[in-house]
């Protein structure tokens, strides 16, 4: 049975950084992604990385500030976020999908975690 946790989320004021983790488990993907939900928003691509630990890509927002990675002997992918903005508020959930295209924005996920709030205050 594949689940995904994600953890890290909190309370942090602007210009902070906070550390997103997903740990995989019941099988292997060939990419991972974060992505975010804001309120009255839809969700939105963040970053992803395939399972190698190349093929990194991020949406423009976050470029220079997030950085996605994974570690393959605990299963687990991060987001290291920083320079947080009150922008940045939102439901982060983790995902998992085969059906990527290598660095490119992941649009189909197989799996999807339970999500972690991050709520920037100013």
């Amino acid at each position: 049975q594949v689940e995904l946790v994600e953890s890290g989320g909190g309370l942090v004021q602007a210009g902070g950084s906070l550390r997103l983790s997903c740990v995989v488990s019941g099988r292997t993907f060939n990419t991972y992604g974060w992505f975010r939900q804001a309120p009255r928003k839809e969700r939105e691509f963040v970053a992803r990385i395939s399972w190698s630990g190349h093929g990194t890509y991020y949406t423009d927002s976050v470029k220079g500030r997030f950085t996605i990675s994974r570690d393959n002997a605990k299963n687990t992918v991060y987001l290291q976020m920083n320079s947080l903005t009150p922008e940045d508020t939102a439901v982060y959930y983790c995902g998992a999908t085969n059906r990527a295209t290598y660095a490119q924005p992941v649009t189909l996920v197989d799996y999807w975690g339970q999500g972690t709030q991050v709520t920037v205050s100013s």
